[in-house]
């Protein structure tokens, strides 16, 4: 498998022009949230969704946009006082996946379960909350409100709080053989080495997912632009000495084992040509991978 790019709309100041801007350099992945771009995210794809509707687009549930909230309390479907900012109680999971097909027109191809670990205080607990997320968006899938689901999380595979091999055995006991668990999303990158260090060991989320057949998405490879000034020209070169230093840190999540897309927040054409001339390049080896870790560390 070679990890494509995709357009991740997380750090888009101006959504339907990031995504024009990606569309038009070939990208076929859009990744999105009900509160991105303080909750005008999903209806800022509307129109570039439903010109090219052979793009597959990702959302998520679990946040509650502060634009949302009143609706959703005067629903009924937020538990308590209503004054969380992130919620998986079962009918808000309902009520946020018909909300976004309304914004994207469309049913969305994935639907991640966003940051499950927020309030989790043991993975027990956290399997749990997950189960009846888990029994709703299989119902969605079956309907064909959604194509299929996953797991997008910052923490959670890193942590210990849930693993791959457990989230795809909790979908198989939740949707049988043929469930809809599909994917998982988390951090790939530079600073984020460990999970790319115990991926080429065998062992870790991005080698439980490619034994699974399960698609990984990798968020900031950037590490939210971070990256872009603090890349060192010894450090490119060590990479890819044929690149520049910011192609070279966006080539290090694109050659991760077991990656199938690597999302990116790029504004302009400019962007994503530059972009586009990383993934164009060979992968990295294993061997040169190693030598990347070995000399930043994890």
């Amino acid at each position: 498998m070679t990890a494509l790019l995709a357009a991740g709309t997380y750090r888009c100041r101006n959504v339907p022009r990031s995504t024009a801007a990606a569309l038009d350099a070939g990208v076929r992945w859009i990744d999105t949230a009900p509160n991105y771009a303080s909750g005008t995210a999903e209806a800022g794809l509307r129109a570039p969704l439903a010109d090219r509707p052979e793009v597959r687009v990702s959302t998520k549930v679990g946040f509650v946009p502060r634009a949302d909230r009143q609706a959703a309390l005067h629903a009924g479907v937020l538990p308590g006082d209503g004054d969380q900012e992130h919620c998986l109680a079962r009918g808000y999971v309902a009520w946020q996946l018909g909300l976004s097909r309304s914004r994207l027109g469309r049913a969305p191809d994935l639907v991640f379960v966003h940051n499950p670990e927020c309030g989790a205080t043991s993975p027990s607990g956290g399997y749990v909350t997950l189960t009846d997320v888990f029994e709703e968006l299989e119902n969605a899938a079956a309907d064909g409100r959604i194509g299929g689901y996953g797991v997008a999380t910052w923490s959670g595979l890193t942590s210990g709080m849930f693993t791959v091999s457990e989230l795809t055995a909790l979908a198989k006991a939740v949707g049988g053989p043929s469930h809809h668990f599909r994917a998982v999303q988390l951090p790939v990158s530079l600073v984020h080495l460990a999970v790319l260090a115990d991926a080429l060991d065998g062992r870790g989320p991005l080698d439980e997912a490619r034994r699974a057949g399960i698609d990984v998405f990798a968020s900031a490879p950037l590490a939210g632009g971070e990256l872009v000034g603090a890349m060192t020209t010894e450090l490119g070169r060590l990479i890819d000495p044929a690149v520049s230093p910011t192609q070279a840190a966006l080539l290090v999540a694109l050659s991760a084992p077991g990656v199938s897309q690597v999302l990116l927040s790029a504004s302009s054409p400019a962007h994503w040509a530059d972009a586009l001339g990383a993934a164009a390049r060979e992968r990295l080896s294993g061997r040169r991978l190693r030598k990347v870790i070995d000399v930043l560390g994890t």
